[in-house]
């Protein structure tokens, strides 16, 4: 028996390109941990237990601090850059957000409307051709989704973070920099394209 499988735009550039949503090549993509010692129980050797992909430790390449919320009911957080990485046709911001003091509110601020629980409202501009870039989303109608984080119920407490991605269109090659806008948090300018 034969299956058919439909994959939208944005998933075929994505897979060309090697990238999961996650942001991670496709050669590090594993098989679940159930899969694995369901085959090892098979062969009759003891299941071992999955192991974890060492934790990225990349540089910070932009950083910028803000206060997030209005009158008392705000929070102080930074904003640290540590990858914008050019892939093939896409490119891949990866961030972690902070809170320094107070509580910091990502539950709906970075969306494109009220109930918008993802990061579809960061985007990169493009100083050298003034454009904008906005979020990858996996097709073209209303039900598209971003190719990118989910925030729902991220509130932050002071010391806490949160680490999100957004995949974008690739800018012409001649583009080294770009500034990349968060709402809520200010625009971070110059930061470098790899």
């Amino acid at each position: 028996m034969r299956k058919t499988i439909v994959l939208t735009g944005a998933a075929v550039v994505l897979a060309g390109c090697g990238m999961l949503p996650g942001g991670q090549p496709q050669s590090a993509a594993k098989e679940p941990a159930a899969t694995t010692a369901a085959k090892e129980t098979a062969a009759g050797t003891a299941p071992t237990a999955p192991q974890s992909a060492p934790p990225q430790q990349d540089e910070v390449i932009a950083t910028r601090e803000a206060k997030v919320g209005s009158g008392d009911q705000y929070g102080k957080a930074r904003v640290d850059i540590t990858a914008l990485k050019r892939q093939g046709r896409t490119v891949t911001l990866n961030w972690t957000i902070t809170a320094t003091d107070g509580k910091v509110n990502l539950h709906n601020g970075l969306g494109t409307a009220t109930l918008d629980y993802t990061v579809a409202n960061v985007s990169l501009i493009d100083p050298v051709n003034a454009k904008r870039y906005r979020v990858a989303r996996n097709g073209t109608g209303p039900d598209a989704k971003c190719v990118c984080s989910g925030t729902q119920g991220q509130f932050l407490e002071s010391g806490e973070a949160s680490t999100l991605y957004a995949v974008f269109a690739a800018p012409p090659p001649e583009v080294t920099k770009v500034n990349v806008e968060m709402p809520m948090l200010g625009v971070l300018t110059d930061v470098p394209l790899s």
